[in-house]
């Protein structure tokens, strides 16, 4: 009687632990897809938020004299972050060059939370950021000396010396997609403010890129340059975050919308370039898909 009494003991407990096996296994398995099994934190669970931008372009994101970042992109920064919760002395902006894949990589690593940076929306690059926005739609345009009137548009860089920066696509616009054999130095600029510089002291012709980074430098007292005012392009300035964010990028794009809705997109592009002689588009623009 014990004998069977232990033998069926035994079978239970045996029974016992492999059914425990079987609920563990059906766990494991279970557990990824509660949440999906890629999804990541999102701008939208944040109490701080790091944000790359520029540090070198007057108008959209320049050092002031007491060291903090001014101009039209570090608002909307500001003004995104503020919708999403963070106050400003919870913001950190992080300079980032337009160096090849760098903004990509600090996304990407973590090392920022979005990007804010005159940062155009291209096939490739939303291959590896979630993009939302455009929150505001440029043109590409031509930078020359004052007095230079040999250059009216796009077609008559042929020949000419024209400034390229690496990791930025404007170049291409005018060689590739347009086929002007402009003249490019075998080494790229670090930055447009270097661009603009070698340009000024008559190193190069021409800079082209987006109209409102070339305004920026234009409006420089004594800056010696000036806008030809030839748009041939539009460059859609996106805001980058991680690959994956949807739900951040569906709600930056509402915050997007109230702001141009409410006034606030005007007020900022006509703090910042209304003395550039530039027409600026007011319009809510049209917003990519979050993907």
């Amino acid at each position: 009687m014990h004998a069977a009494r232990s033998t069926l003991t035994l079978a239970a407990t045996t029974a016992l632990a492999g059914l425990a096996v079987l609920i563990l296994a059906a766990t494991v398995v279970a557990a990824p897809l509660v949440g999906g099994a890629d999804e990541q934190p999102s701008i939208t669970d944040r109490e701080t938020l790091v944000i790359g931008v520029n540090d070198d372009r007057p108008g959209l994101s320049m050092r002031a004299g007491d060291g903090s970042l001014k101009g039209f992109d570090i608002d909307v920064a500001t003004y995104v972050a503020g919708r999403l919760g963070v106050a400003p002395k919870d913001l950190t902006f992080k300079p980032l060059s337009s160096q090849r894949n760098e903004r990509e990589r600090a996304l990407r690593d973590g090392k920022v939370d979005m990007v804010i940076a005159t940062y155009s929306i291209t096939p490739e690059r939303k291959a590896e950021v979630t993009f939302a926005g455009p929150y505001y739609v440029a043109h590409q345009d031509i930078l020359v000396r004052q007095g230079d009137r040999s250059i009216s548009g796009v077609r008559d860089l042929r020949g000419k010396r024209l400034c390229w920066v690496g990791g930025s696509n404007s170049w291409r616009r005018v060689t590739e997609e347009r086929k002007v054999p402009a003249v490019l130095d075998p080494k790229p600029a670090p930055s447009y403010a270097k661009c603009v510089e070698q340009l000024a002291d008559g190193r190069l012709d021409a800079v082209s890129t987006d109209d409102l980074i070339l305004a920026g430098y234009a409006a420089v007292p004594g800056s010696g340059v000036t806008v030809v005012n030839a748009p041939f392009s539009d460059e859609r300035y996106g805001i980058g975050l991680r690959k994956g964010d949807v739900s951040g990028c569906r709600e930056v794009n509402r915050i997007l919308t109230g702001m141009y809705q409410n006034g606030a997109a005007e007020t900022l592009l006509d703090q910042w370039f209304s003395t550039s002689g530039l027409d600026i588009a007011i319009t809510v623009p049209q917003f990519e898909g979050c993907s």
